[in-house]
Order: structure tokens, then C-alpha cells, then sequence
């Protein structure tokens, strides 16, 4: 990677502080000549190369007549990540492009040129040049972007071939939810009132009835919405009512007629919320110009199609190596006392070591080390499992072992483990690996993992071979033609009797428990020996009957895959588990997606994070997963945005970057019309980083001012090319949303260390409405974005058992390295600043019991009031269950807010699992929740004898939790399929043991309310340590 410009601000930035628009270029010609010359930052390609620029200028200089024809070239570049990247698209800006230095090198274009700008601008959105994947001598990554390059084209053939109808349903589509509104249509008197939008400016009101809602289609069947249109509609429109769609206002959602509105996700929230729902009518034909715009995008591409597609870049030489090992000399630093290297390997299958480990010699030299030795494993390779993997770890054994105060730790004493990699035993077509295979290892290693090895570590070699421990080995030759078959004789066992009730007993016992518990060897045996009453029975507990099979014995595998094909098809929430590392084998992945068949488009979306997770350990790049993800995101566009950045944000991590950027090439392949809408996110991303660094330059280097630094990052918002790249775009936080431009006087920065900046977005589909974001260059929001997704799921599991708390989980996207977005909460504001606009004195603004009741007396009266404090009893509730369940820490003051229509939330999640804060050793939060005073006094409405509303209060808390712990194997599998995305508090299954604890599983209903009830009383009892803490912060942070 490229050593960081800490000295100097990014050069294509300078132009916020200093004005100056020209940067001096050097230019490269194929003849060998230099020129030099200025040219505008806001300069495009194209314009510096054809308009009035290089090509003028070259004229002037020898050998101009070689050049040929100015557009048979193009430009080449080194970028930001020190990767040459060939400027096919002429439209790009320079200062957009971003050359980690200012030198252009013209080179002859190739043939295809169509396909080549296609090209170009996938490896420019995902982040990873095209051509580098053309480099890789890689026959597996060869094999599949060519099937799905032909996927992806039937994939556009097809959709060409749809009408503008099918179109907006795949797009733009509103977001459903099943059940009956006849409690909520009650309390509106049976009469909703929506309003209606025209042309952003017009604006009138309709009320429909309940059994409106029920059978609506559009304006054919209801009276009251012909009425209205006939009224507010120009007249030239009357005639045409059908040519009408309705549109949420301000988002992209649209209503179809076969779904009536009471199954609408956002009429239903607009009811819970005593909102008035707003619909817009949207001409047919702006739809269609949307979808002709789309369709004739494709046609563009696939018309121009080449034949002769670009040579691929020759690959790096790499010099002759024996059967050495080639540790690097900073890999060796700190072990300066060894004697010894010495390799351990081991065959894993999962987790499960399938049969004894090996270890060579050890080898006492200080710079080669060469082994000669066979690594033998005692297991037949008739035996080996498909997905058996060979783990290597390689160790210094010490001269001294210096002597410790505690034993414990002798082992770890004695081997220093160095690098270590991994790599299949069989290829991606099945067949075993054979001959010489070069393995460059990692350095990075977990904490306490069996026999040294890392059988959980991607299978990926380390691709900065430069740095990295070359390990060569050499598979034995008598083994090169050995294939193994798909395992797949399948046959139809007998089933066994049911097994005597004793047994049967014990076996439920065993089915019910959670997924960390383990199982003895007695109980796999018993649970394989009833694998048909499993599958009769406890058809879930599949997971478990897995980890009971000898995968080391071939016999096993093959009974188990004739099980699975009578095995009941599991739910989509059960069925997660089976993508856990510890299920490698292949066909039960197949069954596992298979059930994930039946989710919608909603339920897929909330779990995708933990999807893309778990590609991470599928070790070939065609596989149902993948397969599965790509069908559904080029179905759905907003399964395929969300897609595109849980995978765009990870491409900076070298396991993954391979594989990721493959599936993210075949997305863009079969979804080219969302190239140009992700493009655009992509770069106004980039612009907002230019102007967080900016201002962090002028912070820390020059110690400028507030004001001069905001006056800097305003100039900066309003030049040209960051209004150009800032408007008209989608949100990525929410595509449906489109952000028409920056209001720059409302826009700031924040007070924080990483200066994340505040952005005001008007919204481009409702006149007037404001879009807050904000963006953050320095944090990590992964973990954040993970707490909110189960926050989501909490919300969701309380919703179908009856119970909405009116929980808060606003949008979190991480975009890449330590950087991503944050959605603004309208109408909301923090504890802190609550309590100090109450009170004179910082120090006893905390103690303020009053503060919060008033604030919501001052924002709400008479019946708003009341509604408002049962918005706030009922959201506590919530987050005082969802905090204590997930270990939330760090919860003072600016970290707990509340809108002014009652509903309290909690944001920033940087310590999660109970890994709370201290200093000096000493916890500073002594309490399982958050839960004061001033939160019962406004759940009392200000009354100390209102006991009934605090008993009705602490019964949502218990409800709440018995629900969540109905749903605790599936909270575990969703953080086990996490444990490899490198969050910094989940690193171990050690974490997700407090998820267990706090919800007591194990237990029964009865043991473990009654230990949520002694939490509860100590929340309440030990509040005042809260008091305290919240004082300390608002002292420490007075503005």
C-alpha cells in the first residue's frame, strides 16, 4: 500500500482552502515523450486529452506524427490504492479519478471499446480494476466471471424484454407487512385521511374508509380520490385517470393494485404513529421514461458487444523457488532467541480435526528452511470429506523459556506461532490437489485455537507476497490423478423404530438446547443412532444431528445426504445456522439455501449482513450462496444496493477482495442500469471525504479556528465539481430516497475527534422536506450497523407476538474503510442537551428529575401529551430489555435521545456483549440498563402515586424479554455467523456466551424472569451511580 500523506493535504482537495483550481501534470507519451503542463482540477478526460489540451500541446514536440489517431488512445494512471488503473471513460473528472500522484500516461486503446467502458466503470465502482482479475492465473476465477458474464447477459436479455409495469415492481416496489388495522382504524373513528400530492405544489386531503383500504385500486373504484383528481388535476388530465400510479411522498415506493393499502408498510406506520399518510400521483409517463432510460442503457451495451475481448495483463515473474520456506525478515522481529522452525498441519472438516495432526522436523537454520520431509495423516482418501481443508502453522521453538509466576501459559511459552495458512485438499471441480502449491501465510492470528491451527481462517493465500512467509509444498504424486465423486449414492434407508420414551425423553432434552452448548461423544452417537426420529420429530435440530456425523468416514456422508433429501424443509430463521462455519459440507449449504428460497424480499434484507458474512467460508466461488444472492439483488434493487455496499465496504480486507469483487462484477453485469446510480454514490462519498480531511488537516496541522475551518468546508460544498457530484443522487442509505442537493448553510461539522460531518440533503421528491446524514471518516460502523439490525429484529419478533415498542433503529450503512453513513433522527434530541437547557450549572443539570417532562410538556399538549408519554413508557421498555440482552455499554447522556413526540432511543454502539467501559480498572457503569428516576417520573406522568402506569410499564419490560428469549438460538446464530468480519468485540464464541446469560437460556420461563426481575430492581436501586456518571460527562463536555 501507498505511505499515507500526512505532511500535505490531499492535492485534489487544496482548492477548498486556497482557491486554486490548476494542478500541474506530468504527461507520458507512447514516443517516450515528457510534457508537463497545467490543467484544471474540474478538468473531465476526455477534455485534457481531445478538447484543447495534451493533444495541442503535443503537436509542438518531436515524433508527433507516431501518435496516430487522438482517439485510439487513452489514459493510465496509478490510484489511491497503488493500482494502475486505465482511464477508459472519458467523462470522469481528474479530481474525481485521484491519482495518488499527477502523472498521466497515454497508452494505445485496445479493441472493443464499448466493452472496455463498461469494464472500466465496474473497476472503478467496486473498487478493484477489472484488469487485475484478468491477471489472476487463476482457472477457477476464469471459470466463473465467464458463467456468470452469460448469466448476466440473458439476465439484461430478459429484462429488456419487460414491460414498464414489471419493471417498477423490481425497482421501486412498496414494502408489505400482513394483519389487520381494524384496532387502529378504531381509534381513528373508521376514517383515515390521507393526503394527497400533485406535482410537489398541489396539495388536498381524502378520507377513505376501512373497507376502502381493503379493496382500493387506484382511482377506478373509489369516488372520493375521482373527486379529488377531478378537482386538483389540470384539466388537460381529467380524461386519464387510469395513466395515474400513487407514490409514497418523497420516496420512490410505489402502490400496485393487487395490493390493497392495509398491507402497506407505510400507511401501517403512519396509523401507529397518528401521522397522516401523504400519497403523490405520478403520471404513467414519467415512469416510463424512467424504464426506457433504463432498457436503452442496456441496449447500448449489449448492441456494442465485442468479439475480441482485451488481453489480460502478463502476471508478476516470479523467481525459480526450491521446496523452502521463505519467512520474511519483519515477520521475525521480537523471536530473537529461536533454535528452531518447525510446520504443524492438521485435515479439518469445519471445526472437527478428522484425524491426528502432523509435524515435521524441525529445522535449526537462520535464514532457508528446508524440511524434505512426508506429512502423513491417518485417514484413507476415500474418507476425505469434499470440503476437507489443510491447515499449516508455522512455529519457533524457544532456547529458554523464561520462568513464570503461573504454569498455565508453559505451552504458549515454549511455541511462538509465526504465519499461518490454509488451503483445500480438493479443488473446485472436486478433484484432489496435486504437485506444487506455493502458500504465502498471514500473520494475524486468534487467541487460544486448537493445536496451533487456524481451521476458521480464510483459505485464500496472503496476496501481498512481498511481505508475506512462502510456504512450498509438494502433494504426493501417486495421488495426481485421484478424483473424488460427488458422495452422492443415494439410497432410501430403512427407518428405525421410534426409540423407547426414556430415550426419547433424553433426546428432546438434547434437541432443545442452545447452539453453544456442546455435545459429548455418548450424545452424537445417540443422536445419529435416532437421526429418523430426528427428522420426524425435531426436524430443526438438524444443526445438531451435523455435528454428530463422522465426517471422516465416508459411509456416514453418504447415509447423511440420502437423509437430507427426505429431510422437512426448515424455516428461513432456522436454516441460518446451517450457514455457520461448522457445516462446511456442500450439499447441506445447497439445503440451506434451498429453505432461504421461501423469504421475501423484507425478510432477506434483514438478514443480508450476516449472508455476506458467511461467504467468507464458502471456499469456492461458485456456489449456491452466491448464486442465490445475485438471483435475488438482480431482482430486487433494493436487496441489490444493500447487497452491492456490505460487499463494496469489505474490499479493502485482502481475504476477501477476490471474491468479493467477483460477485460484485457479476451484480453490475446483470444490473448495468444500477451501474450509474451507484457511481454516483460512490464518488459523492469520496467528495465527502476530501472534505472531512480537509477539515481534520486544518485542525490538527494548522490549529485553524471553528469558524475559519466551517467557512473552509462551505466554500469547499459549493464549488462546481462537489455541487455537480453532491446532486441527484440516491441516498445510500435508502435508495428509494433521491437527494436532490446540499443545503450548505445548514451543513456543519461535529465537535468529535474524526469530525464527522453534518449534511442537510433536500429531498428531490417532496418540496421542502430535508434529508439529514451524517458521515463518518474513521470509525469502524460495522459494529454499529450490527446492533441496529438485531435492534430491528427485536422490533420485528415484538410486532408478530402483538407488542410495538416503538423502537428506533435508524439507518447505518458502513461504506468502506472506517467510514460510512448515519441517518439524522428528525425531531429528537439527547438527554445531555435536555437536562442543560434546564438547568444553570452543568453539574446539576443530571439531578434535574424534571427536565425530561417538561421538555416533553413544552413540545406536546393536552392529548399529544398523554400519547407522548406513552411513546416514551413504551419505547424505554424496549431499549431497557434490548440493552440488557445485548450488553450495551457507554450509555451516558449524549448517548440516549428523544423525540418530540415521546419515543426515547439509544445510538452509538461502539461497546456491545458486555464489554463495558472502565478507568482504572474499575467499571464506570455498574448497572445491567440504563433506567433513572427521570424515566419513571415521565412514566408517571409527574405523579409519585401512579403506580399503576409503572406496573403496566415494568410488565412491557417482562413481556418483552420472555419474547426475545423464545428467539434465543436465533440471536446466537446471527452473531456465530459474525465471528469472522473482524468486529473488535466479537472475536470468539467466548462473547456470544453473554448473549446466553442475559437471556438466561437453559433456564426455564420461571428461573429466568425471576433473575430479569433482580437486573430490573437493580437497574432502579443502583440508578443514582448513573446520575453520577452523566454528571461526570456533561462537566467533561460542556458544549
Amino acid at each position: 500500500m501507498p505511505p499515507a500523506k500526512t505532511d500535505q493535504l490531499d492535492l485534489w482537495a487544496e482548492s477548498g482552502l486556497d482557491g486554486d483550481d490548476q494542478v500541474m501534470v506530468d504527461f507520458l507519451l507512447p514516443t517516450g515523450i515528457y510534457i508537463q503542463m497545467e490543467v484544471p482540477r474540474e478538468s473531465t478526460i476526455q477534455h485534457i486529452k481531445l478538447v484543447c489540451l495534451l493533444w495541442k500541446e503535443a503537436q509542438t514536440y518531436p515524433l508527433f506524427s507516431l501518435l496516430g489517431e487522438m482517439e485510439g488512445h487513452m489514459f493510465e494512471c496509478v490510484n489511491q490504492a497503488a493500482v494502475h488503473e486505465e482511464l477508459e471513460d472519458g467523462t470522469r473528472r481528474l479530481c474525481d479519478v485521484r491519482p495518488f500522484l499527477p502523472v498521466l500516461k497515454l497508452i494505445t486503446r485496445n479493441c472493443g471499446r464499448a466493452e472496455r467502458i463498461l469494464d472500466s466503470k465496474i473497476g472503478v465502482l467496486i473498487g478493484k480494476g477489472l484488469h487485475e482479475l484478468d491477471a489472476l492465473q487463476d482457472q477457477e476465477v476464469k471459470d466463473f466471471r465467464s458463467k456468470m458474464k452469460q448469466i448476466s447477459e440473458e439476465k439484461m436479455q430478459r429484462m429488456q424484454l419487460m414491460s414498464w409495469g414489471e419493471w417498477l415492481r423490481s425497482c421501486y416496489s412498496m414494502p408489505l407487512e400482513a394483519g389487520s388495522l381494524e384496532n387502529l382504524i378504531d381509534k381513528h373513528e373508521g376514517i383515515i385521511k390521507i393526503t394527497m400530492h400533485y406535482d410537489q405544489s398541489q396539495v388536498s386531503s381524502v378520507n377513505l374508509s376501512y373497507d376502502s383500504l381493503i379493496s382500493f385500486s387506484l382511482f377506478r373504484t373509489q369516488p372520493a380520490l375521482k373527486k379529488w383528481q377531478t378537482t386538483h388535476c389540470p384539466e388537460e388530465d381529467i380524461g386519464f385517470r387510469s395513466d395515474y400510479v400513487l407514490r409514497v411522498s418523497g420516496k420512490l415506493e410505489f402502490l400496485f393494485e393487487d395490493h390493497p393499502l392495509n398491507q402497506c408498510k407505510y400507511i401501517r406506520d403512519c396509523l401507529l404513529t397518528n401521522e397522516s399518510p401523504h400519497l403523490t400521483l405520478v403520471h404513467c409517463d414519467g415512469v416510463k421514461a424512467m424504464f426506457e432510460k433504463e432498457i436503452s442503457t442496456i441496449g447500448s451495451v449489449l448492441a456494442r458487444k465485442t468479439s475480441n475481448p482485451p488481453l489480460p495483463l502478463p502476471p508478476k515473474k516470479r523467481l525459480p523457488t526450491a521446496s523452502t520456506l521463505f519467512p520474511a525478515l519483519q515477520l521475525m522481529q521480537g523471536v530473537l532467541s529461536f533454535a528452531y522452525l518447525a510446520v504443524r498441519a492438521g485435515l479439518f472438516h469445519g471445526t472437527e480435526l478428522l484425524c491426528k495432526t502432523a509435524v515435521s522436523s524441525e529445522s535449526s537454520s537462520r535464514s532457508e528452511h528446508v524440511w524434505n520431509k512426508t506429512l502423513e495423516f491417518d485417514i484413507a482418501v476415500c474418507d476425505l470429506p469434499r470440503m476437507a481443508r489443510l491447515c499449516f502453522a508455522i512455529y519457533a521453538v524457544m532456547d529458554k523459556v523464561k520462568k513464570q509466576r503461573s504454569t498455565k501459559n508453559t505451552h504458549l511459552n515454549k511455541y511462538q506461532t509465526i504465519p499461518w495458512v490454509n488451503t483445500m485438499v480438493f479443488d473446485y471441480r472436486g478433484q484432489l490437489k496435486t504437485g506444487d502449491i506455493i502458500l504465502h501465510c498471514w500473520t494475524s492470528f486468534p487467541d487460544e485455537l486448537e493445536e496451533m491451527l487456524n481451521p476458521i481462517g480464510t483459505i485464500q493465500t496472503n496476496p501481498y507476497t512481498e511481505n508475506a512467509t512462502e510456504l512450498h509444498i509438494i502433494n504426493n504424486s501417486m495421488l495426481g490423478q485421484t478424483a473424488i465423486e460427488s458422495l452422492s449414492l443415494w439410497f432410501a434407508g430403512v427407518v428405525p423404530n421410534s426409540a423407547p420414551l426414556p430415550i426419547s425423553t433424553l433426546l428432546k432434552e438434547i434437541m432443545e438446547r442452545d447452539p453453544l452448548s456442546q455435545l459429548c461423544e455418548n450424545e452424537k452417537d445417540l443422536i445419529w443412532t435416532l437421526r429418523y426420529d430426528c427428522r420426524e420429530n425435531f426436524p430443526q435440530s438438524l444443526p445438531k444431528l451435523l455435528l454428530s456425523v463422522k465426517w471422516s468416514k465416508h459411509e456416514d456422508m453418504t447415509q447423511l445426504q440420502a437423509l437430507l433429501q427426505i429431510w422437512p424443509k426448515l424455516s428461513p430463521r432456522d436454516a441460518l445456522e446451517l450457514l455457520d462455519f461448522n457445516y462446511p459440507d456442500q450439499y447441506v449449504r445447497e439445503f440451506a439455501v434451498y429453505c432461504l428460497r421461501d423469504m421475501s424480499d423484507d425478510e432477506l434484507l434483514q438478514y443480508l449482513l450476516q449472508l455476506v458474512q458467511v461467504l467468507r467460508y464458502e471456499p469456492y466461488y461458485d456456489c449456491a450462496l452466491s448464486r442465490f444472492l445475485l438471483e435475488r439483488a438482480q431482482s430486487s434493487r433494493k436487496i441489490g444496493h444493500f447487497l452491492f455496499w456490505h460487499l463494496r465496504s469489505e474490499m479493502f480486507m485482502p481475504a476477501v477482495s477476490v471474491h468479493f469483487a467477483l460477485i460484485l462484477e457479476a451484480y453490475c453485469r446483470g444490473c448495468i442500469p444500477h451501474i450509474e446510480v451507484l457511481k454516483k454514490q460512490v464518488e459523492a462519498l469520496s467528495k465527502l471525504k476530501a472534505v472531512n480531511e480537509l477539515i481534520k488537516f486544518g485542525t490538527i496541522k494548522t490549529k485553524t479556528k471553528q469558524a475559519h475551518l466551517k467557512e473552509a468546508m462551505m466554500t469547499c460544498l459549493r464549488q462546481t465539481g462537489f455541487i455537480e457530484t453532491l446532486s441527484d443522487l440516491h441516498s445510500p442509505l435508502n435508495p428509494n430516497i433521491l437527494l436532490a442537493g446540499i443545503n450548505v448553510e445548514r451543513c456543519k461539522y461535529m465537535n468529535s475527534k474524526m469530525k464527522p460531518l453534518w449534511i442537510v440533503y433536500n429531498n428531490k421528491l417532496l418540496e421542502g422536506d430535508t434529508v439529514d446524514i451524517i458521515f463518518k471518516n474513521g470509525d469502524d460502523l460495522r459494529q454499529d450497523m450490527l446492533t441496529l439490525q438485531i435492534l430491528r429484529l427485536m422490533d420485528l419478533l415484538w410486532k408478530e407476538a402483538k407488542l410495538d415498542l416503538r423502537i428506533v433503529p435508524y439507518g447505518c450503512l458502513a461504506t468502506g474503510d472506517h467510514s460510512g453513513l448515519i441517518e439524522v433522527v428528525s425531531s429528537a434530541d439527547t438527554i445531555a442537551n435536555i437536562q442543560k437547557t434546564s438547568s444553570n450549572m452543568a453539574a446539576a443539570a443530571a439531578f434535574n428529575k424534571d427536565a425530561l417532562l417538561n421538555w416533553l410538556k413544552d413540545k406536546n399538549s393536552g392529548d399529544a401529551l398523554d400519547k407522548a408519554i406513552e411513546e416514551f413508557t413504551l419505547s424505554c421498555a424496549g431499549y431497557c430489555v434490548a440493552t440488557y440482552v445485548l450488553g450495551i455499554g457507554d450509555r451516558h447522556s449524549d448517548n440516549i435521545m428523544v423525540r418530540s413526540t415521546g419515543q426515547l432511543f439509544h445510538i452509538d454502539f461502539g461497546h456491545i456483549l458486555g464489554n463495558f467501559k472502565s478507568k482504572f480498572g474499575i467499571k464506570r457503569e455498574r448497572v445491567p440498563f440504563i433506567l433513572t428516576h427521570d424515566f419513571i417520573h415521565v412514566i408517571q406522568q409527574g405523579k409519585t402515586s401512579n403506580t399503576e402506569k409503572f406496573g403496566n410499564f415494568r410488565q412491557y419490560c417482562e413481556e418483552a424479554y420472555l419474547i426475545l428469549r423464545k428467539n434465543g438460538n436465533l440471536f446466537i446464530t446471527l452473531f456465530a455467523l459474525m465471528l469472522t468480519a473482524g468486529l473488535p468485540e466479537l472475536t470468539s464464541v467466548k462473547d456470544i456466551q453473554y448473549l446466553k446469560d442475559s437471556l438466561a437460556l437453559g433456564k426455564t420461563d420461571e428461573e429466568a424472569l425471576k433473575q430479569f426481575r433482580q437486573k430490573f430492581d437493580e437497574a432502579l436501586r443502583e440508578s443514582w451511580t448513573t446520575k453520577v456518571n452523566w454528571m461526570a460527562h456533561i462537566v467533561a463536555h460542556p458544549s
